[in-house]
């Protein structure tokens, strides 16, 4: 084969694979957007009104306090883990 045959059959060949995955991610694309317009359909989101949340507290200072208990909860499990662990060895 000729240089330039080679280098043509390998720009078919890149051309080829790049629009077959451009056609793979658009074809994702429209598949994810009818599934959630589907799923919106049957299933939409409903907005509450009433101004509380479930929990009872819609301030940042309760944000706060939650993010405080699951980090200190976290931090307890991992020193039991860890502690648990060296009396093993």
């Amino acid at each position: 084969m000729i240089a330039t045959e080679l280098i043509a059959d390998g720009l078919s060949l890149m051309l080829f694979g790049m629009g077959f995955v451009f056609l793979f991610l658009a074809i994702l694309v429209l598949a994810t957007t009818a599934m959630s317009t589907i799923v919106n359909r049957f299933y939409p989101q409903t907005i509450s009104t009433s101004g509380s949340d479930p929990a009872g507290c819609s301030s940042p200072a309760c944000d706060q306090e939650e993010l405080i208990a699951a980090i200190s909860g976290a931090i307890q499990m991992h020193r039991t883990r860890t502690s648990q662990s060296a009396k093993c060895q």
